[in-house]
């Protein structure tokens, strides 16, 4: 089993700045790809950014591409997610998900273990 506990989350003004950070612990050595996702009232849960733990290949959503950066610190094992030029059309609950196959995909369903979420408030 692995845990991850997401935090760094709040409200902030457009055009505003906010690093979510996610802990992980448990089984961490098999853990291969994490990666975070939004859910915003009344939306599916959408894939924001995604890292390949061993490789560090990195993809992004197309409405976060460009602003957000996803990174990690291996000796921690904490991911991060530094958003920028936040809007608010961002505003949601972020949620840290880890994969224990390899593969980096876009899906939800592909995804083992979750954290409880971290709310997001961006206005305008």
């Amino acid at each position: 089993q692995v845990q991850l506990v997401e935090s760094g989350g709040g409200s902030v003004q457009a055009g505003g700045s906010l690093r979510l950070s996610c802990a992980a612990s448990g089984r961490t050595s098999s853990t291969y790809v994490m990666g975070w996702f939004r859910q915003a009232p009344g939306k599916e849960r959408e894939f924001v950014a995604g890292l390949t733990w061993t490789s560090d290949d990195t993809a992004y959503g197309p409405s976060v591409k460009g602003r957000f950066t996803i990174s990690r610190d291996n000796a921690k094992n904490i991911l991060y997610l530094q958003m920028n030029s936040l809007k608010p059309e961002d505003t949601a609950v972020y949620y840290c998900a880890a994969r224990s196959s390899i593969g980096l995909y876009y899906t939800p369903l592909r995804y083992d273990y979750w954290g409880q979420g971290t709310q997001v408030t961006v206005s305008s």
